[in-house]
């Protein structure tokens, strides 16, 4: 029995627009994938026999955008919404490892299908729902498989960063890979080296944030060493120390699945202990230890991140975050607010999350017991939030000093701070009058 899924009326209506004018037309890829598994497609890709000139002239009436031409492709904006319709194709010669040299526009949709990546997203549907599989994406889909259309080999070949792409499909779904789809990868891994690093970093943070991404970066670590090397050290690298019952890549991986499943975090979890190996040292009693290894970690973040073209705010706060992790967190209101004025509220939100999953995954935490601190920390941090923790939020300001008769420069930043460090220590309450005294007292002892 053909499986069938619900196609939107907005896509029904453009699919059924291209049928009346003679062409066949389907909707594709990760729309029926996600339709099958129950779950709501953010996107609805169309493909249809009909050439990308005659897309346009189909949609005359509708503002229409050659976002393709080259590989077919005809952007339809309905309802403000734009959807990509893409001519049938067969691509060959992939002298880049990710584009096609040769694109041939098909009227038939077999070799359309057959040109795609895995078998969960080579699967489409027509105006009425009824799905065209042609290579047991929807057995797949019940086993839990990423598998590839045909040839792995070739597949890779044609696109080197489909090895990718399967890592984060089955970490977004929590499926496996299939073996000869997993060993292809390994074989082809270092075909990742001609990829855009923009390109690469979308793909790694879509693992890192997937459901299982720490058993996907173990299975496959030599593929994700081709993107950061600076992290196979690593790997087996013994702790020597009574603290820790992992080796460090094993520990980091623990980590990673110990912190939310945001960007930021995990990307800090992966890379926080990259300074290890490099501050390896032993001690008399034949102790581990890594002395300076967050600010070494950092150097190495900082490095990692921007080859990897991340935006500079994702850089600046994962590379601070590695930088300070080493920090205990406060268990009391005034070294709390002290902190937060340090570092501001989403770093010591995310410091908080990673100290207690790189606690955790020492092996050698109780889990329930470092989970419980962790609350109570954030608990404490949101207390601390609501008080006074930085000059900003201060019951006086400059202006206000310089009505004091202070002299406008440095010295009335000096004057702020000082009343911040006052209202911190708990040795003066933020209101106005306490503090326009206090400040009046220090201006007569400078």
């Amino acid at each position: 029995m053909t499986a069938r899924i619900t196609i939107p009326p907005q896509v029904q209506a453009l699919l059924r627009q291209l049928n009346a004018a003679g062409f066949s037309a389907y909707a594709v890829g990760g729309c029926v994938r996600d339709s099958l598994l129950g779950c709501a497609p953010q996107d609805w890709d169309i493909c249809t026999s009909a050439a990308p000139e005659q897309t346009e002239t189909c949609f005359a009436a509708d503002r229409t955008i050659l976002t393709g031409a080259r590989y077919g492709t005809v952007t339809v904006v309905r309802g403000g919404v734009p959807y990509e319709i893409t001519t049938f194709r067969a691509e060959a010669g992939y002298a880049d490892s990710r584009h096609p040299d040769r694109v041939d526009f098909l009227r038939e949709l077999a070799p359309d299908l057959a040109r795609r990546d895995f078998t969960v997203n080579a699967m489409a549907a027509d105006a009425a729902g009824a799905v065209t599989d042609l290579f047991g994406g929807q057995d797949d889909l019940r086993r839990g498989v990423i598998r590839c259309v045909g040839d792995p080999a070739e597949r890779f070949a044609e696109d080197a960063l489909r090895m990718l792409r399967a890592l984060r499909f089955a970490a977004r779904l929590s499926f496996r890979i299939d073996g000869e789809t997993a060993a292809a990868i390994h074989a082809a891994r270092t075909r990742l080296r001609a990829v855009a690093p923009e390109r690469l970093h979308k793909e790694l943070s879509g693992i890192l944030c997937g459901r299982q991404a720490a058993a996907l970066l173990e299975e496959f670590s030599d593929v994700l060493f081709e993107l950061i090397p600076e992290l196979a050290p690593c790997q087996g690298f013994r702790q020597y120390n009574p603290h820790h019952t992992r080796d460090v890549w094993t520990h980091t991986l623990a980590v990673v699945d110990g912190v939310p499943p945001e960007e930021p975090l995990r990307l800090a979890a992966l890379l926080h202990d990259a300074g290890k190996p490099a501050t390896f040292f032993f001690d008399k009693n034949l102790v581990g230890h890594f002395y300076g290894h967050p600010a070494a970690g950092a150097a190495v973040t900082e490095e990692v991140l921007r080859r990897l073209r991340y935006d500079r705010a994702t850089t600046e706060f994962v590379t601070q975050l590695v930088a300070v992790h080493g920090r205990p967190i406060p268990d009391d209101l005034r070294g709390m607010r002290r902190m937060l004025a340090r570092l501001g509220a989403p770093v010591c939100r995310a410091l908080i999350q990673l100290r207690c999953a790189d606690a955790i995954g020492t092996g050698t935490a109780d889990a329930a017991e470092q989970t419980a601190r962790c609350e109570a920390a954030l608990s404490l941090l949101a207390q601390a939030e609501k008080g006074c923790s930085s000059v900003s939020t201060l019951a006086v300001s400059g202006r206000d000093l310089l009505a004091l008769g202070m002299t406008q420069g440095p010295a009335v930043g000096a004057v702020l701070k000082r009343l911040l460090d006052a209202v911190l220590d708990g040795s003066a309450p933020n209101d106005r009058a306490s503090l326009l005294k206090l400040a009046s007292e220090i201006g007569n002892n400078a």
